[in-house]
């Protein structure tokens, strides 16, 4: 019975699909997830106490590789962190953990941020070299209004896992002065699959504390310092050998703004900042394990950027001079079960330091009232230093030439045509981007990869990874309906990924072999998604999304966590103060698969969602409450990115409510 509704209602929607969660900003290129103000957040969100990961899901541009109920990896246009550029403000950040169990988005909250700004390929450029694009996540600002004071407190219960979530918010603001605070908690114990099967480690506990403030210096000058903690404990990844017993971070930066009283420039922002990440890896609550390691793991950024915005008749001006110092450094430690044996102890990444300084110009120039003219570029340069003369002898038995410092020179640019009438918009454009090789693929030593059963070792005479792009899209927009088309292409030379050494013994044991990152002499990359929304009265809305990419490498050979047909549906309600939505969620069977990377197909799913809301108002304040109820059959799937077909989680009922005064 539940298939045979599952299939008619996947039938009712097979030829039409969604209006993605992204608005297009009008002329230009990107994509914007609203998450809003404090306020906004929860009374527009349908789970207002979700995850940014969740969020981050309803993003056509977005998937995201999970490897347990936490901290999932996001990727752009079917390509992961290597290849893209995730920031918050404007600030780079980078994971201290080999076996990315920590990306940038892990380490913020919901609560505490605005909108995430999604930029495809080389229009992704603005903050670092990149190839698949960049994800900008903005924090929620008072700014300078006469606001005074806002409290708000959240709590939220999810019955799979059992998550409980406690937050709060002070804020206050007035002319001069504006200060933003926020602590969110959440604790999740192992949450069930399909069936009632519980996946044992993927329990989490995580503490998140936000606070921004701003002062006013003049009308036209203003200084803000923020900062970011977050700690999480007892982390479980079932997808994978380890768990994490601690991931922290401290993120800090203060910004300049100032704009000047002068006819060209609009506003110059300025802005210092520091992070560290501190992230361990542990094993010991595994029942199994054939030796204990410890893998700690650690990565300190100094930065800072200097961007000016400006106008000049027709042409609006973007520069942007941003330079990082990175240190990334990760050991292990094996513990033999034998006593009288020695420890072994190596570097994975061996205290790689990477200086980066370079300057983006973007010139929007406005053909007229309906079209646009845009064009950027990137030119950086890039330095590795490996520090640690241990870990720099043991890449050298690999690599007896290798020299400690190595430099690179990268260089992108891109142009984009944009028109807009009478509800018609369309657009095109190509581009051009290198990347130099990451920490792991460049200076990596034994890093086990649980998706193939391979230790990997990086190779510091790689080239740098270069994509030919091509882009294009068409929309149509009036008061009911709202669609859009959009494409793109990437032809990647010198594509970095690993290939098996069978003169190289690895490591782990029980490890498959060993993989050397080499380059592919090119692969190719289709991305594509088509979106709709149509009101079907001032009460209902409908939205649906389809998306399909397809990569092959210079063999025509798939690549790894390619989208199959996905699609989203849902059928929305709102009167007064009342909302409500139905949600059909879903993707065919995964026939692009590679077994060489690991993969194999993984079968179709579709799963249907439920939720209700509704804001109770007072006299000086206001309470929301969101419910529903995810995967309501209680199917049991998994998807092309769960990390060794990791099954998602079965049915789960949620309850989120949120006090303002």
């Amino acid at each position: 019975m539940k298939k045979l509704i599952v299939f008619f209602l996947s039938l009712s929607f097979c030829f039409t699909f969604s209006q993605e969660a992204d608005s297009l900003k009008t002329k230009e290129l990107k994509e914007v997830l609203v998450v809003g103000t404090k306020a906004a957040l929860h009374e527009k969100q349908t789970k207002t106490l979700a995850t940014l990961d969740e969020f981050l899901q309803k993003s056509t541009k977005v998937d995201l590789i999970k490897r347990g109920a936490y901290a999932w990896e996001p990727i752009i246009n079917g390509m992961a962190t290597e290849r893209t550029v995730v920031t918050i403000d404007g600030m780079r950040i980078f994971g201290a953990c080999t076996d990315k169990m920590d990306p940038v988005t892990s380490y913020v909250e919901v609560s505490n941020l605005s909108e995430a700004t999604i930029s495809s390929g080389q229009q992704g450029s603005c903050h670092g070299n990149t190839i698949g694009g960049s994800i900008d996540l903005k924090r929620s600002q008072r700014q300078f209004t006469n606001a005074g004071w806002e409290f708000f407190v959240n709590s939220g219960y999810e019955t799979n896992n059992r998550q409980k979530i406690i937050g709060s918010a002070i804020n206050y603001a007035d002319s001069l002065f504006y200060v933003d605070t926020d602590v969110m908690f959440r604790d999740a114990e192992n949450y069930k699959a399909g069936n009632n099967k519980e996946i044992q480690f993927s329990q989490f506990r995580k503490l998140n504390l936000s606070a921004t403030s701003g002062y006013r210096l003049a009308p036209n000058k203003n200084i803000e310092a923020s900062v970011i903690f977050d700690k999480a404990t007892d982390v479980g990844y079932p997808a994978l050998p380890m768990d994490v017993s601690l991931a922290e971070a401290l993120i800090t930066s203060v910004k300049f703004n100032y704009k000047p009283n002068l006819e060209p420039i609009d506003n110059w922002e300025t802005k210092l900042y520091f992070n560290t990440i501190t992230h361990t890896m542990d094993d010991t609550k595994r029942p199994e394990v054939p030796i204990h390691m410890d893998m700690p793991g650690w990565s300190d950024t100094y930065g800072f950027y200097s961007k000016v915005n400006a106008k000049y008749k027709k042409h609006q001006f973007l520069a942007n001079l941003n330079s990082f110092y990175n240190r990334s450094v990760a050991e292990m430690t094996m513990y033999p079960s034998d006593p009288n044996e020695n420890l072994m102890f190596m570097y994975t990444w061996p205290d790689v330091r990477t200086l980066y300084t370079g300057i983006y110009l973007e010139d929007n120039y406005e053909i007229n009232c309906h079209s646009n003219l845009k064009f950027n570029t990137n030119l950086g340069f890039h330095n590795n230093n490996v520090a640690s003369d241990f870990g720099l002898q043991s890449l050298q038995i690999f690599y007896p030439e290798m020299q400690a410092s190595k430099s690179r020179f990268l260089k992108s640019f891109s142009t984009n045509y944009f028109y807009n009438k009478n509800g018609i918009s369309y657009g095109f454009g190509m581009g051009y981007g290198e990347r130099a090789p990451s920490v792991s693929e460049g200076y990596g030593f034994y890093l086990y990869n649980s998706f193939d059963g391979f230790d990997y070792i990086g190779n510091p005479n790689l080239k740098n990874e270069k994509s030919l792009e091509g882009n294009a899209n068409i929309g149509f927009k009036n008061a009911k309906w709202q669609t859009k088309l959009s494409a793109s292409y990437f032809h990647i030379y010198d594509y970095i990924i690993g290939i098996p050494d069978a003169s190289v013994a690895p490591m782990t044991i029980g490890a498959n072999g060993i993989k050397v990152y080499t380059a592919l002499d090119y692969a190719t990359i289709l991305s594509s998604d088509f979106t709709v929304s149509y009101q079907l009265s001032d009460f209902w809305i409908w939205k649906g999304q389809f998306v399909y990419n397809l990569g092959k490498d210079n063999k025509n050979n798939g690549l790894p966590f390619m989208s199959p047909f996905n699609y989203m549906t849902s059928l929305g309600f709102r009167l007064g103060k009342f909302s409500s939505e139905l949600q059909l969620r879903g993707n065919a069977k995964q026939t692009e698969y590679n077994t060489f990377y690991g993969e194999d197909k993984t079968p179709d799913y579709a799963i249907v969602n439920a939720n209700l809301g509704y804001k109770f108002t007072f006299e000086k304040s206001k309470m929301i409450l969101n419910t529903g109820v995810e995967n309501i059959f209680d199917a049991n799937y998994t998807t092309y990115t769960d990390w060794k077909n990791l099954p998602r989680m079965g049915r789960n009922v949620f309850v989120n409510l949120m006090f303002q005064f």
